[in-house]
């Protein structure tokens, strides 16, 4: 039977009440699939194809089972200019949808900036609530009058608006914690608000520049506490938090690496997990999201199919009990908005599964190219979605005459660039090569590369690796050790234990000598923790063949037992690829560091 808000009034004045009431007792299906990216329409026929950091919610008041989603300022499609030829950028889009899976553009939640924000700053990351009965919608300012970014919100009765701005920041400019000067402003991006057991409102807040910090906020949701701060994550490492509570534990869910960076865009989800609602925020591994060794497990990550750059999400709840999250990505084969090289970050949907206690985005498999089972929308209906868990991939038998346990020589490899002989060497069963001042990186090719040829086959390459950072402290930026595979000098991928500022983190890069005029031709996604200092990391790349495309992905662990998979890259490095070590990057104040390989092993893939 039809809806009968869809029946003219002639019909609706022949039916009787019992059979209304009847129909209203029998919830209609769900719509039985949908595909990425969601669909959301204008008035005009056209659609939007854009719509990062989402928040989503569903209406929460007496007959409202409708859905609600809220985006970042941006440009609704590659035609939504001015008069100019400009872009207008909408401040928070809001979207509707009674299904999960149509969407339409409602308009957006404010006209003008309140007058706390400065005139040209974006309205960034909202995050949708309900307290109190009202709706509140927080927001980045990404400037303001009194200079530095701040978080703000206004409240409403209605998911639609209108919006009343509080009128001051909830969360205001500060300095980054421990330190820069008294004028200095962190970035005060991306809020999430969440009520702990007791009712105490809480709001997450932070990004790279100063990392993510949490407040107990007032009752009414309006105001922030400032001595009630606490720092969740180390600086230079995550933003975009989002926290859900899940069988006694508080999920905190972060995005990593660069946004916007067109088809090479790396852009990855993490989780870590507490039991109180202001951490610590510990990973799969145990490893403190505060900590150098910069902690978090990989939750969300590309994985080889034309989605890239997947992150900024929400977890929901669907009417049947599955759990779900909205996140933007970037389609590599339609990367950009016009060719001002505007990343397009079109809106997608995924089932979450859980594991163990952790929760995996589609049982593991990643972002969805497929016509997939829809989320039940409305009460009493329910869905179709089965997990179907992937299982890493592994080894199967070595490839003696490409491993190496560095017991004897270095017979079998080469020397691209060969080092000084002081540099390098045999050195208690392990390969030893001092971190150059060089560099792997556009066209800076001036870094050494021990190699040997790879497998025709499908292959795992896996190497064990220690470089001598400090302990803790700030800055031996880029300077990393670890393995590559390439053809030529501009055309790699890389994964390497690295340090950027007062982290060491693990980076999987790619690197394309030929692109369009304005594309990018390096990008880099960032893998699980590496181990602490002085102690070995365990790195992995797989590479198979699908359908054609040469794909890579990257693996980390702390003790060669436990893996923890991370992204793809697709990458036609051809039949003469070859394998090959690099140490190599910037060295501050003088300071030389040393990296040792323990092993390099390859594997046919089972």
């Amino acid at each position: 039977m039809q809806n009968p808000r869809n029946l003219s009034l002639g019909v609706l004045a022949v039916m009787s009440v019992t059979a209304l009431n009847a129909c209203n007792t029998q919830p209609p299906q769900p719509i039985s699939t949908f595909q990425n990216p969601l669909k959301i329409t204008l008035d005009n026929g056209k659609t939007v194809d854009t719509c990062a950091d989402p928040s989503i919610i569903q209406g929460q008041k007496a007959g409202d089972q409708k859905w609600y989603i809220y985006c970042t300022t941006d440009p609704l499609n590659s035609t939504d200019k001015n008069d100019k030829g400009d872009f207008n950028f909408h401040q928070i889009p809001i979207l509707m949808s009674e299904d999960l899976v149509h969407w339409s553009y409602q308009g957006d939640a404010f006209k003008d900036k309140p007058a706390w924000v400065k005139n040209d700053a974006g309205l960034w990351a909202p995050d949708i609530e309900y307290i109190n009965g009202k709706y509140l919608l927080y927001y980045t300012a990404s400037d303001t009058v009194a200079g530095g970014s701040a978080i703000g919100v206004a409240t409403s009765d209605s998911p639609l608006g209108p919006w009343v701005d509080s009128g001051t920041p909830v969360v205001e400019p500060h300095r980054p914690p421990n330190c820069c000067g008294e004028n200095d402003r962190r970035w005060t991006f991306d809020p999430d608000v969440i009520a702990d057991d007791a009712g105490q409102l809480w709001i997450f807040y932070g990004s790279y520049y100063g990392g993510m910090s949490v407040r107990k906020l007032s009752a009414d949701g309006l105001t922030s506490n400032k001595a009630s701060q606490k720092e969740i994550a180390i600086a230079n490492r995550y933003e975009g938090a989002q926290v859900f509570k899940k069988n006694g534990y508080f999920y905190l869910t972060v995005s990593a690496s660069a946004c916007c960076n067109g088809p090479l865009t790396g852009y990855s989800l993490f989780v870590g997990r507490s039991k109180n609602a202001d951490g610590p925020f510990l990973d799969q591994d145990g490893v403190d999201f505060n900590a150098t060794n910069a902690g978090g497990t990989p939750f969300l990550a590309q994985n080889g199919n034309r989605w890239v750059g997947v992150g900024h999400n929400a977890v929901f709840t669907d009417a049947s009990g599955q759990d779900w999250t909205v996140y933007h990505g970037v389609d590599q084969t339609s990367p950009f908005l016009n060719t001002n090289n505007f990343t397009r970050r079109p809106v997608l949907m995924d089932p979450v599964d859980w594991v163990n206690g952790w929760p995996v985005v589609r049982g593991g498999h990643g972002p969805s190219d497929q016509a997939m089972p829809a989320p039940a929308a409305k009460k009493g209906q329910k869905n179709n979605y089965k997990t179907d868990f992937l299982k890493n991939a592994e080894p199967r038998d070595p490839i003696a005459a490409a491993t190496d346990e560095f017991s004897g020589d270095l017979s079998g490899w080469e020397w691209t660039r060969e080092p000084a002989a002081a540099e390098f060497g045999l050195e208690e069963g392990t390969f030893r090569m001092d971190a150059q001042h060089a560099d792997l990186h556009m066209d800076s090719n001036t870094a050494s590369i021990l190699s040997k040829i790879a497998p025709a086959e499908d292959y795992v390459v896996e190497t064990k690796v220690k470089i001598n950072f400090p302990a803790d402290g700030c800055c031996f930026n880029y300077t990393q050790a670890g393995l590559v595979i390439f053809s030529n000098d501009n055309n790699f991928v890389k994964l390497v234990q690295f340090s950027l500022w007062e982290t060491r983190q693990v980076e999987f890069a790619k690197e394309v000598g030929a692109v369009p005029d304005g594309f990018p031709r390096y990008g880099n996604l960032v893998l699980g923790p590496p181990a602490r200092a002085d102690q070995y990391t365990y790195l992995r790349i797989v590479k198979h063949t699908e359908n054609g495309h040469d794909l890579y992905t990257g693996y980390t662990s702390l003790d060669g037992v436990k893996w923890n998979r991370g992204g793809t890259w697709e990458h036609n490095l051809g039949a003469n690829a070859r394998i090959g070590l690099v140490s190599m990057g910037t060295q501050d104040g003088g300071q030389q560091f040393k990296a040792n390989f323990d092993y390099v092993r390859i594997y046919t893939l089972k």
